[in-house]
């Protein structure tokens, strides 16, 4: 008999993750600060939770998907939190994208009440979410994995387990400096490109084949192209992964010259309003630095 899951955390990548467990037959109890996710799934099978403590109550494994640190910290340890609901061998598994200090201190106090905790966080943004396909990079107490293994098969197409806890957001930090600096490095090419006099669309052709392809290129170049920005992933989202990946690179004593760099690029994006975006949408810093876009070519 398939386990009872508790889900936190409907937004996005959340929801989509939810359904797709819904779908292999697991029974799920849900929550979320908005009612609408809620009401979404209910209508297809989920159980209604009235907090993170309600859900923790009935349910064998926790998963939450959340924003950030802060947030997690508050659904896990805060008033009405897991951490009062969940019995001794419950197992939490963050899949949010956080702090992998903060994944270590939150195992730690749940370990105080037997909680089990693996932090679990995911890549392929909105469209693997919804196929069922994300990265998932686990860490936690390996004795344990094969016990979350199939739950995680059921959001994801590739489930790696790492290391101790802490260890799969890590993983997650890199993960999101290559993606960043990827777009960057195709923003930058594209309006050079197309400064050029060069059809852009061409260029994507041309490379994509070789070693400057990625699935970055062939993921974000046809949503920018079509003036696409509908986010997957927003710009504000990958601000918050690039500032904990610099505040590590601190405490480990590694210096992060490019990721600072776009750091601040996709920070002057958001101070302009475009937060909201696609990360795709860094392309903007330099287009509004030469005054032309990168879209489809009329003729």
């Amino acid at each position: 008999m398939k386990r009872q899951i508790g889900f936190i955390g409907l937004g996005i990548m959340g929801k989509p993750m939810a359904r797709n467990l819904m779908k292999k037959g697991y029974s799920l109890k849900v929550y979320d600060i908005r009612n609408e996710p809620v009401e979404e799934l209910v209508k297809e099978g989920a159980k209604r939770g009235y907090s993170p403590k309600d859900v923790a109550s009935e349910s064998e494994v926790v998963i939450t998907m959340l924003p950030d640190s802060p947030q997690v910290k508050e659904v896990v340890l805060g008033k009405d939190g897991i951490i009062e609901g969940a019995k001794e061998g419950t197992i939490l598994i963050d899949m949010s994208s956080i702090d992998p200090n903060v994944s270590k201190e939150i195992a730690e106090e749940v370990k105080k009440k037997g909680i089990i905790m693996f932090d679990a966080p995911v890549s392929g943004g909105e469209p693997k979410a919804i196929e069922g396909t994300l990265s998932i990079m686990v860490g936690g107490p390996e004795e344990k994995f094969e016990d979350i293994k199939e739950i995680l098969t059921a959001m994801g197409s590739s489930v790696v387990y790492i290391g101790k806890v802490g260890s799969g957001n890590v993983v997650k930090l890199a993960n999101q400096i290559i993606v960043a600096l990827n777009i960057a490095a195709m923003s930058e090419a594209m309006v050079f490109a197309a400064k050029a006099g060069v059809d852009p669309e061409k260029v994507y052709q041309s490379i994509r084949g070789g070693l400057a392809g990625s699935a970055v290129l062939d993921a974000k170049f046809p949503m920018i192209v079509e003036r696409n920005f509908k986010p997957g992933f927003r710009i504000e989202l990958h601000i918050k992964d690039l500032k904990n990946a610099l505040n590590m690179s601190h405490q480990v004593g590694v210096p992060l010259f490019l990721t600072t760099q776009v750091y601040e690029m996709m920070y002057l994006l958001k101070s302009k309003g475009k937060g909201g975006d696609d990360h795709g949408g860094l392309i903007k810093f330099y287009e509004e630095l030469v005054g032309l876009e990168v879209k489809r070519q009329t003729y």
